[in-house]
């Protein structure tokens, strides 16, 4: 039997935001200054991490002759000009949006810092407004990133919600422990080149925000498919 679910909260990256392959392409040229590829190997242990954790998995993973917030800093203006132009993925819109007009109330939870953030948001303003709280990364309450279950913690503290009322959606191995470790369900939508022997303890597996089915949570069915 499904819990009773009253509030949801959302991953950003590779979950609502089509991002990834822009921090793949960039990531790929800085570390092809120094003859090295950025492949699955390495990006599959840093989606889903705040930036600090993931530089330093870069910079030990590919033995970059460079810092971790030297490779950060080398990349900030690069990424903050191409969020501009980020994407929804399939099926995001439509769905936050559905909940919104139900008034269900649905959260942010994001790695991402404050300044790719609003990168990524500025396109996005009035989608965006349908959240009721956004955590991001860097924010000063949160004292571990995921997999820590502290920013799922966070966000349903502030909504005002229990953790074991929230349905949490994901794409990130990391993001997924976090969600369970916070003692709530988690649906996955995952990297297609990620095997799913990563998300073996998630609530769910779905190749696309289009094939969720809120009636099977208890939640009120889309008005038509999305």
């Amino acid at each position: 039997m499904s819990p009773n679910i009253s509030c949801l909260i959302y991953d950003m990256d590779g979950l609502l935001l089509d991002t990834e392959g822009i921090y793949t392409e960039v990531t790929q040229q800085i570390v092809g200054e120094y003859g090295k590829v950025f492949d699955w190997s390495v990006k599959e242990k840093i989606i889903g991490r705040r930036s600090i954790q993931a530089a330093e998995i870069i910079v030990e993973s590919l033995d970059l002759p460079i810092s971790p917030q030297d490779y950060l800093d080398s990349r900030k203006d690069v990424l903050l000009e191409k969020f501009k132009d980020t994407e929804a993925l399939p099926g995001a819109k439509e769905m936050t949006t559905h909940f919104f007009k139900l008034g269900i109330p649905q959260a942010l939870a994001t790695s991402s810092s404050s300044p790719m953030f609003e990168a990524k948001f500025e396109k996005h303003k009035k989608w965006f407004s349908q959240f009721a709280q956004i955590v991001r990364g860097d924010d000063p309450e949160l004292k571990e990133g995921k997999p820590a279950p502290d920013i799922f913690l966070l966000a349903a503290n502030r909504v005002g919600v229990d953790p074991a009322e929230c349905l949490v959606f994901e794409d990130a191995p990391t993001g997924t422990e976090a969600a369970l470790a916070a003692g709530m369900s988690v649906v996955v939508v995952p990297d297609p080149n990620m095997d799913h022997c990563h998300y073996k303890n998630a609530s769910q597996i779905i190749s696309s925000l289009k094939d969720f089915d809120p009636e099977y949570w208890g939640l009120p069915k889309f008005a038509e498919s999305i």
